[in-house]
């Protein structure tokens, strides 16, 4: 399966947030999130275990209460229900990859 960026459609997940669902099959998926300086994906736990790449700015992140500023080229684990949060310090992307896959996001 190919997936060519310019052909997915961001989606406005809340204010200064978007998303694209840029690849997923069989229990993996691949999700590309764009953050506007100072927006925050706040504190919450899924199911899902979830690596996160800073493709591009830095990043606050929190995980079970530690902080630490990440930046471009870092990778972020996140085992299945462990609290996680985030605030962009300039306009980022972080591409996230999750299993199982996030129905929630289709």
């Amino acid at each position: 399966m190919f997936v060519l960026n310019k052909d997915v459609r961001a989606e406005n997940i809340e204010e200064g947030i978007s998303r694209k669902v840029l690849a997923r099959g069989g229990s993996m998926m691949l999700v590309e999130v764009t953050f506007k300086k100072g927006a925050t994906g706040a504190l919450h736990s899924h199911v899902h275990e979830q690596v996160s790449y800073v493709h591009k700015g830095s990043f606050e992140f929190e995980i079970e209460g530690e902080k630490q500023i990440v930046k471009e080229g870092d990778t972020i684990y996140i085992p299945m229900y462990v609290m996680h949060g985030v605030t962009a310090l300039e306009d980022s992307v972080i591409v996230d990859v999750f299993t199982p896959q996030r129905e929630d996001f289709l």
